[in-house]
């Protein structure tokens, strides 16, 4: 397959970059900034240059592909406006682009809190922005699978999760277990249409996405 991710140099995305390229497909990461094309590189992956808020379309990056990934993200340091043209706006055109270029397959890294924003104090413009961009691409008719990571850390991989659609829990789960979901759920057609919430469990991972 031909995947492209969207925020190709986040932790997050390099983890799902390796283990794709590592399967033998083209995994190839879409950026902004051309200094970070090694790190992709280094990891097996193919950088794509462009710049998810400025670019009119995103059609010319996805073209070709056969499955599409937002990962991207304006970052805790950010205010509400990028959340608004990144976390949301960015996610709409990847959804665009697929839909223009006949890419059914759309997974999005979420959060959870999404399904609440208004109780996220703090948080809520970023939950508010991950929210409408959910909802847009559930909206799509695009093949999608919305995936709500719980607190996000470096520990190693267990291949070990929890993946839940009942909404509104809290949890940790390692970055090297997200990465491995999504990867999972490129050829688990049962997780097409799901939004779920996923952290840190007891089942192995092939056996928590038979939703």
């Amino acid at each position: 397959m031909d995947i492209l991710v969207a925020g190709g140099h986040g932790q997050v995305a390099l983890r799902l970059l390796k283990l794709l390229a590592a399967e033998g497909h083209t995994a190839r990461g879409l950026i902004r900034t051309p200094s970070q094309a090694d790190d992709l590189r280094a990891v097996g992956a193919v950088p794509v240059i462009g710049d998810l808020e400025s670019d009119p379309s995103l059609a010319p990056y996805v073209k070709g592909a056969d499955a599409v990934v937002f990962a991207a993200g304006a970052g805790p340091g950010s205010g509400a406006a990028r959340k608004r043209t990144v976390d949301l706006g960015g996610a709409i055109k990847l959804a665009d682009a697929a839909m223009a270029e006949s890419v059914a397959r759309y997974l999005m890294v979420s959060t959870i809190g999404a399904e609440n924003p208004s109780a996220g104090g703090a948080m809520q413009p970023y939950l508010e922005a991950k929210a409408e961009a959910d909802a847009y691409v559930v909206a799509s008719g695009l093949d999608h699978t919305i995936v709500r990571p719980g607190h996000l850390t470096d520990d190693p991989g267990t291949g070990l999760v929890k993946a839940t659609r009942t909404l509104g829990n809290r949890g940790p789960i390692p970055r090297d277990d997200v990465a491995a979901v999504l990867a999972a759920c490129l050829h688990t057609p049962a997780t097409i249409g799901v939004t779920f919430e996923l952290f840190a469990g007891e089942t192995p991972i092939a056996e928590a996405l038979n939703f």
